[in-house]
């Protein structure tokens, strides 16, 4: 059975069986496989299956999807093949001994594609990413101040879009921030495409009007 493994900055997050002739991949809650990452269109591409042969067709996505670091609208997918979308790889295998059942496919994937998985099986160059406190985003300032935002997921994006958006990403070393849209400042410097590592303390300001520290609990 094919399948896709799938990962965020080099952490495999999952790996997803394909085991139905459609599936879908993107942003919104009711595709197949959900990555929540506003790079990734709501309905940003999908799989065909048929006689064991997987095809990948992007469906006019804002972003576009890619196979092998090249921009598709429709491809056949072969072996080893390396699918990206926003800042996700997918790496296809055409054979898999991994047995899943085909209703078990959308529950899979949205759990690993969540990040609802424990921080110690993120895979490091030295193993489990040890985590020392959970890591939040505690909000100083704003329409939610006082309240904590949990940092559970591979990627997560805060902000409002329209406004300012920021994603803050786990790492193998920790984590790291990018500006995704707007005016996104880290201590008081403006916040770029390029992520940057977060350091215990360090403050995100977003749209000037929401403050948010990087703290352990």
């Amino acid at each position: 059975m094919p399948r896709m493994i799938i990962s965020v900055d080099g952490v495999v997050i999952g790996q997803v069986a394909l085991a139905k002739e459609r599936t879908t991949l993107g942003r919104r809650a009711y595709n197949d496989i959900v990555i929540d990452n506003l790079a990734v269109s709501g309905e940003h591409a999908v799989l065909h299956m048929s006689g064991g042969e997987v095809e990948i067709e992007d469906l006019n996505s804002t972003n576009g999807t890619y196979v092998n670091a090249l921009a598709i609208q429709k491809q056949a997918l072969k072996d080893n093949d390396v699918v990206e979308v926003g800042g996700c790889r997918i790496h296809f295998r055409a054979r898999s001994n991994l047995a899943v059942s085909a209703s078990s496919v959308r529950t899979a994937s949205a759990e690993f594609l969540s990040g609802n998985m424990p921080l110690s099986s993120a895979p490091t160059e030295s193993g489990a990413l040890v985590e020392l406190g959970v890591p939040v985003l505690r909000v100083l300032s704003g329409a939610n101040e006082g309240q904590d935002v949990a940092l559970q997921k591979v990627v997560t994006t805060i902000g409002k879009p329209g406004v300012a958006v920021a994603v803050v990403t786990r790492r193998r070393t920790g984590y790291v921030a990018a500006g995704v849209e707007g005016r996104v400042m880290l201590n008081g410097q403006q916040l770029g495409a390029e992520a940057v590592a977060l350091q215990e303390h360090d403050v995100l300001e977003l749209g000037g009007a929401t403050r948010m520290q990087f703290v352990r609990i």
